[in-house]
């Protein structure tokens, strides 16, 4: 009984995770052609983009380390998966700086 219920949290976590991917993947291209096509104007838009990327990567990787279980390669390609959405984070951030206060 119990891995039957574990098995359909798995399989809720695992769609909810697909259509967080669909939903901020689709806002992500559409930000950045609008972004791309007058760049001047639409500037502000960039740490958006990479907050949103980062929030992706951030969902992804933590999702990745908590499905692994023992296994430490694929623990540790989600704590690559985590830095990155990390690093992107701050890119943000200092993207925003520059961009709004600068």
């Amino acid at each position: 009984m119990y891995i039957q219920e574990r098995g359909k949290n798995l399989r809720n976590a695992s769609m909810i995770v697909d259509l967080v991917h669909i939903v901020v993947g689709i806002l992500i291209v559409v930000l950045a052609v609008v972004s791309f096509l007058n760049s001047e104007e639409y500037r502000f838009l960039l740490p958006v983009i990479f907050f949103l990327a980062a929030t992706l990567n951030l969902i992804h990787g933590i999702y990745k380390v908590r499905l692994s279980g023992r296994e430490k390669k694929k623990k540790a390609a989600g704590a690559g998966v985590v830095l990155f959405g990390v690093l992107l984070a701050a890119l943000s951030v200092i993207s925003a700086v520059s961009i709004w206060w600068g």
